[in-house]
């Protein structure tokens, strides 16, 4: 670092950035000790939560909304397999793919752990104004948006 640039601490920006991934680990922590009687974790709720809400989802379609490559997917995955939460099944029109379906006890924790996140957001957010609550999600899809459309077409200030 030279001295004409400025540390990050003094960009006007640092402390919404900060704020947001102090937020965001400080969640993921609450909600991970809120799971633990449940033995899973986020990523497995994640994982859970989606396959509740897209039946058959396939396991490539599941890392992309998850924003997780195929290494981790197929490292979750087998987990959840082995207790008996989730199967997969080949696509009926394309063998090559395989489709992730929910067993009924999955669906029975999956729905348990969904209280869970939901009492964990309760939590933490029931001071806040449900407008702000508002204003806050659609600051972070646009952030979302930028950052995704960056990583996949490249800086758009190039």
């Amino acid at each position: 670092m030279n001295k004409t640039q400025a540390f990050p601490w003094d960009h006007p920006r640092f402390r919404s950035w900060i704020g947001v991934a102090r937020a965001c680990q400080l969640m993921q922590q609450a909600l991970g000790r809120a799971l633990a009687p449940l033995d899973i974790k986020p990523p497995h709720l994640d994982i859970l939560v989606n396959l509740y809400r897209f039946e058959g989802i396939s396991q490539q379609e599941l890392a992309r909304k998850l924003l997780v490559g195929r290494s981790n997917m197929s490292m979750l995955l087998p987990q959840l397999e082995k207790r008996g939460l989730l199967e997969r099944r080949p696509d009926p029109k394309d063998k090559r793919i395989l489709r992730l379906f929910l067993t009924a006890a999955g669906k029975s924790l999956s729905e348990d752990a969904m209280a869970v996140q939901t009492d964990v957001i309760e939590r933490y957010l029931s001071e806040t104004p449900l407008d702000d609550c508002e204003g806050i999600a659609i600051q972070m899809e646009q952030i979302i948006q930028r950052i995704l459309a960056t990583e996949t077409h490249g800086d758009p200030q190039d």
